[in-house]
């Protein structure tokens, strides 16, 4: 996985225009405003947005005054390749259901 995608801000962003196709930049702030359930600093919002265009991930364009972002293919590829990966670390395990904190991991040693 590439650095772009290493903050969890980023794919959560890409897993909403993965979801919604295309969103308007304020719409994709509230919605994952509402996901953290807290605000997010517009300033801090939007430099996540540029990184993610100027990387590649997302493209941006104007449509009236608003800029609307969608995933680009190197976006789609990168989340859902992080989907595959995180998808063997909890699905793939011994058994079916997710480890809990009980759990002891035969592989760690003290």
């Amino acid at each position: 996985m590439t650095k772009w995608l290493h903050s969890g801000r980023r794919r959560d962003l890409c897993a909403l225009l993965y979801d919604a196709g295309e969103l308007r930049a304020q719409p994709l702030k509230s919605r994952l405003e509402s996901h953290y359930d807290e605000r997010i600093d517009p300033g801090s919002f939007y430099a996540t947005l540029r990184s993610l265009v100027d990387s590649g991930f997302l493209d941006r364009r104007t449509e009236g005054i608003a800029d609307v972002y969608a995933l680009t293919d190197a976006g789609e590829r990168a989340l859902l390749d992080h989907y595959a990966w995180l998808s063997e670390r909890i699905d793939g395990g011994p058994s079916d259901r997710p480890p809990t904190a009980g759990d002891a991991d035969p592989n760690l040693k003290d």
